[in-house]
């Protein structure tokens, strides 16, 4: 540094942080209202074992991710000496959210109907895939490095519009008043970015007016949205613990579920560093997959069932002004409340339909930067990004109406089990699905043919491991061999696919004189 050059002090709060800190709070805090709503409403779990066992561990690596990526901005700041830089923000992953509750923890209590038993193989399969997420981050920058910005913003936004916009708008709609309310004011304020008097963060408004609704209609019989048991204040801390090691036999029968959801989380985590960088905040890539691999491990030493991962929302919490302490506030609010129980309270007692509508806005923030930020030819890879996502959602409701129907595939018609099959193909590993297309157009229009045959021959690669397109419904990863013809078939049109781009870059390649 020259000598009088000023030393570099990094504003690391400003007014936007307290917009951004109510928006990941509250987005953390849905997240385990959720997950505790799954549990003690579908699944009939105990809810102290909930509130006081899984929420705490989960709280903790929410809050060690996000203190690390305060850090992180921290760093950021001083090298490039801007005063602007916002932290990348850590949560719940809302694939692994439904993905380990609907298909793990309550599964196994309902296969043992012992509480602690289905708590111990929920910590076993998140330590197994901390460790998975802690490997594969230091492949993660050649990702970014090699794929399309369409690809990855994409399947980014595919994701977000799907699974954080569409499934919160099911539990705003099925308590239309107190939702409704919700969203009009998040909407109006983080949208719109029209400012509410006395400067009353929008989010926090939000929430606010339509909890009011809510109660209000409650104590006049109007109000149809359901809560999770109550609970008091009571200490819970997260103690590191090996009882997880209870867990790990029965637990290795849900890796086939598991293991692909970290790999998607990986997958999401190179999108959202992307995603930070197209919006000024250039992180390491390995250092972000490090941290949400970390605090996952350490999630599931102390009690957590649910991974973290770095949230798709940075766009949308720079735009609201965030820095640095939006971040450090919120893993603070959630980590330290769950020790207190304050987290368990306000699980019990806020509406999912009033607090889900912040995801909504976080999902239509994200996909509108993959179209606006994305190469203009280019917005077909992106729009492509969608087709999987949707059918892995689709697949997910398929067996949803199934298993509350008690109706098995084989009671169904031919023309339904076809169908059944082609979605579940299509949806099973949706995430590399979508950013493989999106990455075969992008090539493709850009000309770049041995590129695009190159994909193709990855996508061949994929679905013969089940990475992509797996048979099973569990979507399990698999060798080779002695798999269903169909796998062979998808594998084999790849290769035709990549053969024909391959032909077509030797055909366009340009002549030299001999």
């Amino acid at each position: 540094m020259a000598a009088d050059e000023p030393v570099f002090k990094y504003k690391w709060w400003a007014a936007g942080d307290v917009n951004a800190f109510f928006g990941l709070m509250l987005d953390n805090l849905t997240g385990l209202v959720i997950l505790s709503s799954i549990l003690t409403g579908i699944f009939k779990m105990p809810a102290d074992v909930v509130l006081l066992k899984m929420v705490p561990g989960t709280a903790l690596g929410v809050m060690l991710g996000d203190l690390a990526y305060t850090y992180m901005a921290f760093q950021l700041a001083k090298k490039e000496r801007r005063q602007d830089v916002c932290a990348m923000p850590l949560g719940i992953d809302a694939i692994a959210l439904f993905g380990l509750s609907l298909g793990v923890v309550g599964p196994a209590f309902a296969v043992t109907k012992d509480a602690d038993k289905a708590w111990a193989v929920g910590m076993a399969v998140l330590v197994v895939m901390g460790a998975v997420k802690v490997v594969t981050a230091f492949f993660g920058e050649a990702v970014r490095r090699n794929v399309p910005r369409a690809a990855l913003l994409g399947s980014l936004a595919a994701l977000a519009v799907v699974f954080i916009a569409y499934l919160p708008f099911l539990k705003i709609i099925s308590d239309p008043m107190a939702g409704l309310v919700s969203l009009g004011v998040i909407l109006l304020t983080l949208t719109a970015r029209v400012k509410l008097p006395l400067k009353i963060p929008g989010a926090l408004a939000g929430v606010g007016l339509g909890t009011l609704v809510y109660y209000a209609a409650d104590a006049f019989g109007l109000s149809e949205g359901r809560h999770v048991a109550e609970a008091g204040f009571a200490f819970a801390f997260p103690n590191p613990t090996l009882h997880f090691m209870d867990g790990l036999s029965m637990g290795l029968n849900y890796l086939p579920l598991s293991i692909p959801i970290a790999i998607s989380s990986i997958i999401g985590g190179i999108d959202n560093t992307e995603s930070a960088a197209v919006a000024g905040d250039k992180y390491d890539t390995r250092d972000i997959l490090l941290v949400e691999g970390v605090a996952t491990l350490v999630a599931g030493v102390c009690g957590g069932v649910i991974q973290n991962t770095p949230y798709i929302g940075h766009p949308a919490y720079k735009a609201m002004g965030g820095r640095a302490a939006y971040t450090l506030a919120s893993g603070l609010f959630i980590g330290l409340g769950a020790l207190v129980g304050l987290t368990g309270y306000l699980i019990s007692v806020l509406p999912e339909s009033v607090m889900v509508p912040i995801l909504v806005f976080i999902g239509l923030e994200v996909c509108s930067q993959a179209y606006g930020e994305s190469d203009k030819s280019h917005l077909a890879a992106v729009s492509i990004c969608f087709v999987p996502t949707i059918a892995n959602l689709v697949f997910i409701q398929y067996n949803s109406l199934m298993g509350a129907a008690g109706i098995g595939l084989g009671k169904l018609g031919p023309d339904f089990q076809e169908t059944y099959r082609s979605v579940m193909l299509l949806g099973n590993g949706f995430v590399l699905t979508a950013m493989i297309w999106a990455a075969m157009i992008a090539f493709l229009t850009d000309d770049n043919f041995a590129s695009a045959a190159w994909v193709a021959f990855i996508a061949s690669v994929c679905a013969m491991t089940g990475f992509i397109h797996s048979p099973f419904p569990d979507g399990r990863l698999f060798a080779p061999w002695g798999v269903p013809a169909t796998t062979y078939k998808i594998a084999v049109g790849y290769l035709l696919m990549g053969g024909i781009y391959l032909t077509m870059f030797f055909l366009r390649r340009p002549k030299t004189d001999l």
